[in-house]
């Protein structure tokens, strides 16, 4: 009977804190995205950002944060639950929707980015310049990259261009899986989520993702042969959106769209990459703990694959001149911004 009341007790208690807690925030938003609580970027960059925000508007936002896309639909829908105002707050890969975005692609061009925290600035600046206009229907509160892409496969390393054909590799997104079958790969999009599930059952026989998201989808014991590249420049990234509703932000009062605006641009962009590059370290030490066979390839090697690439960067070039886009200064300006903040 005792146990009975106290527990009774704790749960008119825990009601009355939320109850509490409910009143004395004035705007409480709702942040939707597709990766487990646990995973880099929701337990490492979006929880210390909500912490933040809360903290800095005295309480009166409040974030609730829905992981693995608890709220429904699927990764792919993210942008437009946010743009439609079903949720307030999003983080999604800005590839999983081909064609809408397209600007954005020139990060995700074989061997143009280095390592996370000075590409996702590059990415971030390259928006403030470039992007403006594709995002308009957003209120964006930063855009960043993760670290470098590398293979994982099931069976054996990929020691060599030509150990890629046939092989059925998960991609990221059109231009990385139009890299892949430009190298001799069968790419099969699929977003990370469901990479678990496709190596399990052999629908695919490898994936290419960096080391920060292997924890989080068992890659490292699912597909425990790691392929890495020589040199400054990764083989690939994928890009990311971090965005708003503009209709909640734009009603929020003015004290409380500062504090947003305080917590959104450059800072945001490097500390989401920086959270990115501890969780690659992270990934890494598991699959060496493991003794899982990691291969880098040699620089020789790796110019082979820039060498063959390239043309998908080129024809990327030319798809977005042909557009009236100027794929060919976007193409420049991006590899300009990852140097200028690589050197810094």
């Amino acid at each position: 009977m005792l146990n009975k009341m106290l527990k009774a007790a704790l749960t008119g208690a825990a009601m009355l804190a939320m109850t509490g807690s409910a009143f004395a925030a004035d705007v409480t938003l709702r942040l939707h995205q597709m990766l487990p609580p646990q995973a880099t970027i929701p337990a490492k960059a979006i929880d210390p950002w909500i912490k933040k925000v809360q903290d800095e508007s005295g309480g009166r936002i409040a974030i609730e944060h829905y992981p693995a896309m608890q709220l429904g639909g699927k990764p792919s829908d993210l942008v437009d639950q946010v743009k439609d105002g079903v949720v307030d707050l999003i983080w999604t890969v800005i590839g999983y929707t081909p064609g809408r975005f397209p600007k954005t692609e020139a990060f995700e061009l074989p061997f143009m980015v280095t390592n996370p925290v000075a590409s996702s600035m590059a990415f971030q600046e390259y928006y403030e310049k470039h992007l403006t206009d594709e995002f308009k229907d957003y209120h964006v509160i930063a855009v960043h990259v993760h670290g470098p892409g590398l293979i994982h496969m099931r069976e054996a390393a990929i020691t060599k261009m030509e150990d890629l054909n046939g092989k059925k590799l998960r991609g990221t997104s059109r231009v990385v899986n139009s890299m892949l079958t430009t190298l001799g790969a069968s790419a099969i999009g699929m977003p990370v989520p469901a990479v678990p599930e496709a190596l399990s059952k052999g629908v695919i026989d490898g994936t290419v993702i960096p080391w920060e998201v292997t924890p989080t989808v068992k890659v490292s014991e699912l597909a425990p042969h790691h392929t890495q590249f020589s040199g400054g420049k990764a083989l690939y990234t994928a890009t990311f959106l971090f965005a708003m509703n503009k209709d909640t932000y734009d009603n929020l009062p003015d004290d409380l769209k500062k504090v947003i605006d305080d917590n959104t641009g450059m800072e945001v962009a490097k500390a989401f990459g920086q959270a990115m590059a501890d969780g690659d370290a992270a990934g890494l030490a598991i699959a060496e703990k493991d003794n899982n066979e990691i291969v880098t390839l040699s620089e020789e090697e790796t110019a082979r694959w820039q060498e063959v690439a390239d043309k998908v960067s080129q024809d990327w070039v030319k798809e977005m001149d042909d557009k009236g886009l100027d794929g060919t200064g976007l193409y420049k300006d991006a590899q300009d911004l990852v140097a200028k903040y690589t050197a810094m």
